[in-house]
Order: structure tokens, then C-alpha cells, then sequence
């Protein structure tokens, strides 16, 4: 026997799942858990809410959380089972409770939003379920295929709670929610999108598990009707994959061109006596056009050159560069050193003269509001004598506040209870007359 059949033997017996398979109690487990019934219902709605929260506040540990909870799974790899062991009544009775599933968790979530009072001024968790592609093809089918594995095994693990994580089902519906509360379209379809490709690919990935851990199949007495189904489900297939494909490679596109535009920033950050001290991209024009803030020296020809041609290496036309240069200054031609330096000198002497203006005119205004004080300071020293005359009992007197026509006085006693009611109202008057105001406030602050 050769080294190279024996290594395949080997590999056969590594991967071989028979006794680790049960496929009576994984279709039995399946079925069981389809219904929207019992305690799905009430799941279903906390997984709804807990993901609602999670994208209106950018959480993404109470998005994960909503992924684990969330019933959606067993519907869709009912579907898939149904397909691989030709049961037609299962087939609708798994589409049946998905779609009554999809339709409220949409319908709630549109609802929860209608009524948050949080506002969604960056909603990246939002928009990051809006823009499929082949990548979430993948995560899909490999996360099925291992939710189906998972399922029929003899001794359960914790794959399950994985494969809810990767193949998010909730979150996607929650945020086509989200699209119809606010009618922003981009949201609803983009989620929707992808929250079909997560269906299709997990019920095209329980189908092969079940044909592979040789599930126990239906025989269909009419053949057309059940290449119908499978036929329809081919359809699907393609008609999802496609756009996925096409949305994937316009992302790498992007990011290489993201990643080309900071790699040209970064060359020519600074470049002859001038510096790019900002840039944005807008991306509504064909090409997109990068907007380059420059400051400093105002660049000559040789340095708009190279500009260019560092661009065209980073396969960036010169069409999408448009140069700001307000913060830039044109450099004086044919001056003599000394003129310059006489120049800066008399700049930097006005500039030192009006700082010594403004320094003299503050100087006197608090000259001004510093005898304004004394005046108010003195008589009130004179106050607080007369009461500590009239009222030996008091021991400190502060005059809180003496604005708006009124006068608040907190006085202390030696003891507690010095003071009565009526020598507190016999204060107030008198002072009112001595301070010339409107009223007088008394506080008694006992130690």
C-alpha cells in the first residue's frame, strides 16, 4: 500500500463521524424547536428588544447577547433540513413560522425606534449591517455547516452559541427596522440583504450536512414537484451570491483606494517649504475628488510636479487632486535681507506696543473695581460692628450678597438657640432701613 493511500486512510478515519452522529435526535431537536410558540415567542421579543438597544446605543457586547438569544436559527435549519430529506411539510412549516418571526421582529424594532428618545448621530453598528458581501457568504455557510454538525452530534457542546454569533440573524432585521422607523433605505435593504444571504447560505449549508451525515430522507412519489423546490432554491442561490460577489469587490476596491490615499498623504505630508495639514475624499464625484489643505510657503512648479507624480504612482489622477490654499502664503520675491529684518522688527514692535496698551487699560480697570470694593467694604465693617453691639449673643456676622435690592445675612451665635424668633425679625428691620433695601434675610448657622 502506498505512503500516499495510507495518509488518506488515516485522514478518512480522523474525519469519520459515525459514531459521534445522531441524526434521529438531531432531526427530532430541530423539528422540535420551529414552532413560534411557548417560550419562542417570549425569546423572540427579548432578542428583539436587547438588539434594538444594542444598535441605538453602538454596544456590541448587547448586540452579541441579542445574537445569542435570538429563536431564528432553528426555523432556517428546518428549512435546510426539509430540503435534504425532501419533507415538503416541514418546508412550509419552517417558512411559515420564519416569516411570521421576520415580520414581527421587524415591525417591533420599526416601533422601538419610532419611540427612542436617543439619537443616532453616528450609527456605525447600524451601518455596518448594510453592506453585504461575499465575506458574509462565507461566514454563513461555514457557521451552517457547523450548526448542523453541532445539532446531530451525540454530546453537545457550545458551537451553537459560536455559529448565533457569526451568522447574525437579529441584528440584520432590527436594522431593516430601523430603515423603515426613519425611511432611510439604505439601512432597510442593505439589512434585508443581508440577513437573506445569512438564511439562504446557513439552509444551503444544513441541506449538504444532512445529505452528508446521511439524514433519513422522504421519498416523494412526484419527482417534478420536488426538482421544483430544489430548482427555486438554486435560483435563490445564485441570485444572492452574484450581487455578494460584486458588493465584495467593490469593498476591496475601496479600501485599496482608501489605503492609497493615506500612503500618498503620508509620502508627501510635507514637500518643499509646504505641508498638507488636512484632506478629505468625496466620494459623489467620478472619480472621487481629494480635497489637500495646504500651509506654509505656497508650493512652486517643481513641487506641484512631484505632488503629481507621487499621485500618479498611487494610481490617482490629477484631476481628483484639488489643492486648498488659504492657509498658504506666497513668499516675497527679490527683498533684501535687511528690509526683511527691519520689517519683522516693527511688526514685533507694534505687536509688543498694543500688548502694553491692553495690559495698562486691564491695570485700570482693576484699579477702578478695587476702589469700587473698598466703598462697598467699609460700611459693611460698620454694620457688622453695630449688630455685635446691639446683640452680644452674636459671634460672627457675613454679609452674603447685597444685590438686587436685597440683603442676606448670616449671623452665628455663641450658643445654640442665642437667638431668638423675634430678635432675628428686629434684625431684619433694622437692617432693611440701615442698608436701604427692599429685604432683609436672616440666617442663624448654629455651631
Amino acid at each position: 500500500m502506498s505512503k500516499l493511500k495510507q495518509l488518506w486512510l488515516r485522514f478518512r478515519h480522523l474525519v469519520d463521524l459515525r459514531e459521534y452522529i445522531d441524526v434521529d435526535a438531531g432531526a427530532v431537536n430541530i423539528r422540535d424547536n420551529i414552532a413560534f410558540r411557548g417560550p419562542n415567542i417570549v425569546i423572540l421579543f427579548c432578542a428583539i428588544i436587547i438588539a434594538s438597544v444594542g444598535l441605538n446605543v453602538n454596544s456590541i457586547p448587547v448586540i452579541i447577547g441579542a445574537m445569542l438569544v435570538s429563536p431564528l436559527m432553528s426555523p432556517i435549519l428546518g428549512f435546510g433540513l426539509a430540503l435534504g430529506t425532501n419533507d415538503v411539510d416541514l418546508l412550509w412549516h419552517s417558512l411559515k413560522h420564519l416569516a411570521v418571526m421576520v415580520g414581527i421582529s421587524i415591525l417591533s424594532a420599526a416601533f422601538y425606534f419610532l419611540i427612542s428618545p436617543l439619537a443616532m448621530e453616528n450609527p456605525t453598528e447600524l451601518l455596518a449591517r448594510t453592506n453585504p458581501t461575499i465575506y458574509d457568504v462565507l461566514i454563513a455557510l461555514f457557521g451552517g455547516l457547523a450548526g448542523i454538525l453541532e445539532i446531530s452530534r451525540k454530546e453537545k457542546g457550545t458551537v451553537m452559541s459560536g455559529v448565533a454569533i457569526a451568522t447574525a440573524l437579529m441584528p440584520p432585521l432590527c436594522t431593516v427596522g430601523y430603515g423603515l422607523a426613519t425611511l432611510q433605505w439604505k439601512f432597510f435593504y442593505g439589512a434585508l440583504y443581508l440577513f437573506f444571504i445569512n438564511f439562504t447560505f446557513i439552509a444551503l449549508a444544513s441541506y449538504i450536512g444532512t445529505k452528508y451525515l446521511g439524514y433519513h430522507t422522504i421519498e416523494i412519489k412526484d419527482v417534478q414537484k420536488r426538482m421544483r423546490i430544489k430548482w427555486l432554491f438554486g435560483v435563490l442561490l445564485i441570485a444572492i451570491i452574484v450581487p455578494s460577489v460584486m458588493s465584495a469587490i467593490s469593498v476591496v476596491k475601496e479600501n485599496n483606494f482608501t489605503r492609497s490615499i493615506n500612503s500618498f498623504v503620508r509620502e508627501n505630508k510635507n514637500f518643499g517649504s509646504s505641508y498638507i495639514y488636512d484632506y478629505q475624499v468625496d466620494k459623489t464625484t467620478t472619480p472621487a475628488t481629494i480635497h489637500l489643505y495646504i500651509a506654509g510657503e505656497e508650493p512652486d512648479t517643481a513641487a506641484y510636479n512631484r505632488l503629481y507624480l507621487s499621485a500618479e504612482h498611487y494610481d490617482l489622477k490629477r484631476s481628483q487632486l484639488s489643492l486648498h490654499l488659504e492657509a498658504a502664503y506666497r513668499a516675497p520675491e527679490d527683498i533684501d535681507e535687511n528690509e526683511l529684518m527691519r520689517n519683522l522688527f516693527q511688526s514685533t514692535e507694534q505687536m509688543l506696543q498694543e500688548r502694553n496698551a491692553e495690559i495698562l487699560r486691564l491695570h485700570q480697570q482693576v484699579d477702578s473695581l478695587s476702589g469700587l470694593l473698598e466703598q462697598q467694604q467699609m460700611p459693611m465693617d460698620g454694620i457688622v460692628a453695630e449688630i455685635k453691639a446691639q446683640y452680644p449673643q452674636v459671634e460672627q456676622v457675613l454679609i452674603a450678597n447685597t444685590n438686587g435690592g436685597e440683603a442676606v445675612v448670616v449671623v452665628t451665635p455663641v450658643k445654640r438657640k442665642a437667638l431668638s424668633k423675634n430678635d432675628c425679625q428686629r434684625m431684619e428691620a433694622w437692617l432693611e432701613l440701615r442698608l436701604q433695601v427692599s429685604q432683609a434675610y436672616i440666617i442663624v448657622q448654629e455651631e
